[in-house]
């Protein structure tokens, strides 16, 4: 799954494990709904999160899942508004190693500075959320789609065959910290 699009296959997955775990502590506790802020985000395709949060609800009897439209342009301010005002950690990518990867190709692609793990700043302004209106810029319907139109061109070249997608998307080398040193492509994140 390492070379599957971002909104693939291996978001699935990891949609799939974690509203499972949710699901079952929900069901353990006594909840009647669970919902995420996975789909808050245009980066994520909301029916993809919203499907798997059904799936997972429904093993459960009467446990539901609430799913609601967070991606259009009111929410969307409104979700930095709240972000800025309560200076919430701005994570630029969604945690994996491979949105990371692909962050950051894409990225160079456009001359924006890398995803900085830690520290004071980020890679794309401040580390927290503080300006409701920049923010929301930085996850504009444009910049999305322009992620994905990159995204999908590499996927499109690199096709099915695991050889052609390590082959095309030789513009990742070196991505986890010791590769550059040691060669080895371990599949574990080690950063």
């Amino acid at each position: 799954m390492e070379y599957d699009p971002e909104r693939g296959g291996r978001c699935t997955a990891c949609f799939d494990m974690r509203m499972e775990r949710t699901a079952l502590y929900a069901n353990e506790h006594g909840f009647d709904a669970i919902a995420t802020t996975n789909a808050t985000s245009r980066w994520k395709d909301a029916q993809q999160v919203d499907d798997s949060g059904r799936r997972c609800a429904a093993k459960y009897p009467g446990l539901h899942y609430w799913a609601y439209d967070w991606q259009g342009d009111a929410m969307t301010l409104r979700k930095y508004q709240i972000s800025a005002q309560e200076k919430f950690y701005k994570q630029e990518y969604c945690g994996c190693s491979h949105s990371l990867r692909d962050s950051n190709a894409w990225r160079r692609a456009n001359g924006i500075p890398s995803i900085q793990i830690g520290g004071d700043h980020a890679g794309l302004g401040e580390r927290y959320f503080s300006d409701p209106m920049q923010d929301a810029l930085e996850e504009s319907q444009d910049v999305v789609d322009e992620f994905f139109a990159h995204a999908n061109e590499l996927s499109a070249v690199a096709g099915e065959d695991k050889q052609e997608r390590k082959k095309a998307l030789s513009i990742y080398q070196n991505r986890r910290k010791d590769e550059k040193n040691d060669s080895k492509v371990i599949g574990l994140n080690n950063w």
